[in-house]
C-alpha cells in the first residue's frame, strides 16, 4: 500500500512548502528560537495587558484578552501553515461554522448544506437560519449537485460525518463560482494533511479541531481558514464581538498536539485498513464504508482528491442491542462519541439524532497496534452475535 501520507505520484514537489508532512507538523507556527526559551512558549493567561499610557493599544499587539492573545496567534499561524491560508480559531467547531454562516448570510440569501453531514449544522439551520429569513437547501454529499443560481454559500463536508461520502471539491467550487456563490468546506474528518480545500478552489475552510487535528480527546476547538482578507476580517470581527474564543491553555494544548499529527494519522489509517480487511470478510457485518476501500462508493473521488484517507469507518450490526453487546465485549474499543483520538472508539449514531439505521456504528481508529485491534474487534463481534 502507498504510505498513509502519500498517493501514487505524490512527491516532495507536490507537498506544500516543499517539506514532508511530519516536518511541517513538528515546526508549524513555532516562533524563532531564543536561547533559554522553550520550543513552544507556555500559554499566556491574561484578561487585560499593560497599556502604553500615551499611545494606548496601538503601541503593542495585545490590549485585552478577548481579541488579543499571543498563544492563540501562534496556534493560528500553525494551522494556517497546514491549511494554506490565514486562520482564526474559535471555541469549538460548531462556533466556527456558526460564525461563518452568520457572517456570510443575510435575510433572503440561500445556503446549500449537506443533508448527510454533521447534524448540529442542520439543526442550527432549521432553528436559526430559516427564522432569520435564510433559505436552506439540503443536498447529499455524493451529489447530484443542485442548481446553484442565486445561492450565496455552499457548505460541503467531505468526507461526510458519519456516512463517509466524498464530494469533488474542485468540481463543486467551479460550479459555485460560475453561479456567483462562495464555497466552504468542513475539513474536520480529513484534516489539512488529508486534503487542502483552499488549493482545490474553496473560499474558506471550517473545522472542528476537537477531533483528529489535536487528537488527544482533551479539548474543544474550532477554526476557520481562508485566503480572502474580506472573509477573514468579517469572521474575526464576529468572533471578537461574540466572544467565541478558545482559552489560552486549550490553544497551547492544541499547538502542542499538532507536532504528532502526521504520526497519529498514519497509524489510524493503517488501523482502518486492517479493520476493513476483517469486516469485509464477515457475513454478520453489513454496510461497510471506508473511502480507502476499493469498491467503496467514495473511493474514486477520494483517491484522486485526498492525500490520505482518515482512520474513520462505518458499518452496521443490525440493531441497537447488538451494538451494545459489541461495545461491552470489546477491550480496546471505547464507547464514546467524537472521533480522531488516540484511543479507538465507536458509537451508535442513531442515539444522537443522526438519520441512520439503529445498528449503524461509526468507529474511530486510534493508535493501538493493528494486530491487537483486529483481534479485539473480531472477538467482540463474535461475542455480540
Amino acid at each position: 500500500m502507498t504510505e498513509p501520507h502519500e498517493r501514487p505520484g505524490d512527491g516532495p514537489a507536490d507537498r506544500p512548502a516543499g517539506l514532508a508532512d511530519g516536518t511541517r507538523c513538528v515546526r508549524a507556527g513555532l516562533p524563532a528560537p531564543v536561547p533559554g526559551q522553550p520550543f513552544l512558549p507556555g500559554p499566556v493567561f491574561a484578561a487585560p495587558y499593560h497599556l502604553d499610557p500615551w499611545a494606548g493599544p496601538a503601541a503593542a499587539p495585545d490590549g485585552y484578552g478577548r481579541p488579543d492573545n499571543p498563544t492563540r496567534r501562534l496556534l493560528e499561524a500553525a494551522i494556517g501553515e497546514l491549511e494554506g491560508g490565514d486562520c482564526r480559531v474559535f471555541a469549538s467547531g460548531q462556533a466556527a461554522i456558526t460564525g461563518l454562516l452568520l457572517t456570510v448570510l443575510r435575510p433572503g440569501d440561500t445556503v446549500v448544506l449537506p443533508s448527510d453531514g454533521y447534524y448540529s449544522v442542520r439543526a442550527f439551520a432549521a432553528d436559526t437560519l430559516e427564522g432569520l429569513g435564510v433559505r436552506v437547501v439540503l443536498a447529499p454529499t455524493a451529489g447530484p449537485c443542485p442548481a446553484l443560481d442565486g445561492v450565496r454559500l455552499v457548505l460541503l463536508e467531505t468526507p461526510a460525518n458519519p456516512g463517509l461520502d466524498v464530494a469533488d471539491i474542485a468540481d463543486v467550487a467551479a460550479r459555485a463560482h460560475a453561479a456567483g456563490a462562495l464555497v466552504a468546506v468542513d475539513n474536520t474528518t480529513a484534516t489539512p494533511l488529508g486534503q487542502r480545500p483552499l488549493d482545490l478552489g474553496a473560499d474558506v475552510v471550517v473545522a472542528s479541531g476537537t477531533k483528529a487535528l489535536t487528537g488527544h480527546s482533551d479539548l474543544l476547538l474550532g477554526y476557520l481558514a481562508t485566503r480572502s482578507a474580506e472573509l477573514l476580517d468579517a469572521a474575526t470581527n464576529w468572533r471578537n464581538v461574540t466572544g467565541s474564543v478558545p482559552g489560552a491553555f486549550d490553544a497551547w494544548l492544541a499547538h502542542r498536539s499538532l507536532a504528532t499529527l502526521d504520526l497519529r494519522l498514519g497509524r489510524q489509517t493503517a488501523n482502518a485498513e486492517a479493520l476493513t480487511g476483517l469486516l469485509a470478510g464477515r457475513t454478520d457485518v453489513t454496510g461497510l464504508r471506508w473511502p480507502g476501500l476499493p469498491g467503496d462508493p467514495a473511493h474514486a473521488v477520494a483517491s484522486a482528491q485526498m492525500r490520505r484517507i482518515p482512520g474513520l469507518l462505518a458499518f452496521d450490526l443490525g440493531d441497537a442491542e447488538r451494538v451494545a453487546r459489541f461495545l461491552d465485549a470489546a477491550r480496546l474499543v471505547g464507547a464514546a462519541t467524537s472521533f480522531g483520538g488516540l484511543h479507538t472508539t465507536a458509537d451508535r449514531r442513531a442515539q444522537w439524532g443522526d438519520d441512520t439505521s439503529p445498528g449503524f456504528v461509526r468507529l474511530s481508529c486510534g493508535v493501538e497496534d493493528p494486530v491487537d485491534l483486529v483481534a479485539d474487534v473480531a472477538n467482540a463481534l463474535d461475542a455480540s452475535r
